[in-house]
């Protein structure tokens, strides 16, 4: 079952959701970011960055496979694996030493790359429903939990 499940109206919901959830993430935590395309996943993870206070431009990196951002208190890598073929290819492309203690690991299409990937954290479904998204967010270890026991207080 969801710890958490939100109706987002806009993409400025979808943005603020990810601020919310910004302050909570801490430095080791995997982020599963799953939906369809144009789901909202990109404008959650550009939410999160604008809140930890990336002032560039967010992108989703569907070409480059991988976006580092440098802030003030962690690493945050932002993976999109939506042209992934092959899991293997985590392994030849290096990614994994990504997925380390001092980093947050956001993400999207961890389906592409299943069997490769630690274990999610939390993982957050993204669903378009009308106009807005439906999210319902999971939290699968005891460093997932206590982030969402924190993000609803």
């Amino acid at each position: 079952m969801p710890q958490l499940t939100r109706f987002l109206p806009t993409a400025e919901d979808t943005l603020a959701l990810g601020a919310a959830l910004a302050p909570r993430l801490e430095p080791g935590m995997v982020v599963y970011l799953s939906g369809e395309l144009g789901a909202g996943k990109t404008t959650l993870a550009r939410g999160i960055l604008k809140a930890l206070g990336y002032t560039g431009k967010v992108k989703s990196p569907s070409f480059a496979l991988v976006e580092l951002y440098k802030l003030s208190r962690l690493y945050l890598y932002h993976f999109d694996f939506y042209r992934f073929n092959d899991p293997r290819e985590l392994e030849e492309a290096g990614f994994r030493e990504h997925f380390s203690p001092d980093a947050v690991c956001l993400v999207e299409w961890p389906e592409n790359a299943a069997g490769a990937l630690p274990p999610a954290d939390i993982r957050i479904e993204m669903r378009i429903a009308g106009t807005g998204r439906d999210v319902e967010i999971y939290a699968d270890t005891e460093t997932g939990r206590l982030c969402l026991k924190r993000f609803k207080h």
